[in-house]
């Protein structure tokens, strides 16, 4: 009889055993399966470059941060010359950019070790702007050449009043700088002795708005009603010429990593590409990658 009753309880024993080992009683083991929650991002990121994109750059970081406070993003200007040097020295995550690196410049980062990587974070148009009292409203590209060559002086010359052109230019460390000698002044040419070279584009935004005779080039983020923005080859430089390519001095915006970006440096760019990265582009009167 007892070995009975033994026999009973050690089966009671086993079944629940089973039963347990099957998922039918509690258990503290994870399934397999499962998706591991997602984990807070964390970690920091140094970014140096542009300041085209300076405040583009800014918007993204605070918004960002604040969607992720375990993120503490840096952001700082210099021109893109700088931020790529910056790269190129290992100091940076990302530099911005509003032109592409050079060979030159790719050869003395893979010279150091370094890897550039692109990724093309937005559009621009770069805009030619006068005073709002200044009477021409256009010119061709050839003309705009001229002028920032020195070869044309006055304004009388393209159609205005008898007044002495005043140019106004970035300074050579900025992005915008390189891409406007390649594609206005002309890769083999100089800038005219004249030019005076500003360190910032609101530089140039603050000085055409209080003088008659001055003309400078912006992106299209820093355009505001105290200047005018002239017609190049018979287009303004507006969001929809730069994305569909009608306006002739349009381009792309750049961030450079070193190898492709891994960690909460990819968690950044792909947010910046996205829905709520690209509609910040907009916001800032930039142009998004896509409509």
């Amino acid at each position: 009889m007892k070995a009975k009753k033994w026999l009973a309880l050690g089966l009671a024993a086993a079944l629940a055993f089973a039963l347990v080992g099957c998922g039918g009683g509690a258990t503290t083991e994870k399934p397999v399966d499962e998706e591991p929650a997602g984990e807070e991002l964390t970690g920091s990121i140094n970014i140096e470059g542009s300041d085209t994109m300076v405040n583009l750059a800014q918007a993204w970081a605070e918004v960002f941060q604040t969607e992720n406070p375990g993120v503490m993003i840096a952001i700082k200007g210099g021109g893109s010359g700088t931020g790529i040097a910056a790269l190129i020295n290992g100091t940076v995550d990302f530099a911005n950019a509003s032109r592409q690196m050079k060979d030159e410049e790719k050869a003395e980062a893979e010279g150091k070790g370094i890897s550039p990587f692109e990724i093309e974070v937005a559009k621009d148009g770069i805009a030619v702007v006068v005073n709002p009292a200044n009477t021409v409203t256009g010119l061709t590209l050839e003309q705009l050449g001229k002028i920032y060559r020195g070869e044309i002086k006055n304004w009388k010359d393209v159609g205005g009043a008898d007044a002495p052109i005043v140019l106004l230019s970035r300074d050579s460390s900025s992005g915008t700088y390189e891409y406007f000698k390649e594609e206005v002044v002309g890769e083999d040419n100089e800038y005219a002795k004249e030019a005076k070279l500003l360190a910032s584009t609101q530089a140039i935004i603050d000085e055409t708005k209080n003088n008659p005779n001055a003309i400078g080039y912006v992106g299209l983020g820093y355009v505001t009603p105290d200047v005018k923005v002239l017609e190049v080859d018979g287009v303004a430089a507006s969001v929809d010429t730069a994305l569909d390519g009608s306006y002739v001095l349009s381009r792309g915006l750049y961030m450079y990593s070193n190898g492709e970006p891994t960690g909460v440096a990819k968690a950044y760019v792909d947010w910046i590409l996205g829905a709520e990265g690209q509609k910040i582009v907009a916001d800032q009167g930039f142009v998004p990658l896509s409509k």
